[in-house]
């Protein structure tokens, strides 16, 4: 479902988000006809649980973002090597 990530990013892009954001689809696996039901920026229960899930800390990153540090400049508290400017690829769906 790549084409629900594509619009996600657009939506982001267009409003010019900057930290955590969650974009909810009503989608119909039938037909994939999809419809943007809610757009969130900001931390909410379904990102505290994706957050979990993954392992992932989006609060910890939403704040620092909140205070102009670039994702750049974050170390990657998952891999330990790499910064937190990445895309998480998951098999799953949170």
């Amino acid at each position: 479902y790549n084409m629900l990530r594509d619009t996600a990013i657009k939506v982001l892009r267009y409003f010019k988000i900057i930290g955590e954001c969650n974009v909810q689809f009503a989608l119909d696996p039938m037909s994939h006809e999809y419809y943007i039901i809610e757009v969130n920026a900001r931390l909410s229960r379904s990102s505290a649980l994706a957050s979990k899930a993954t392992g992932y800390p989006l609060a910890y990153i939403a704040a620092k973002l909140s205070l102009g540090i670039a994702l750049t400049d974050l170390k990657n508290s998952v891999t330990g090597k790499t910064t937190a400017c990445f895309e998480p690829s998951l098999d799953y769906c949170v």
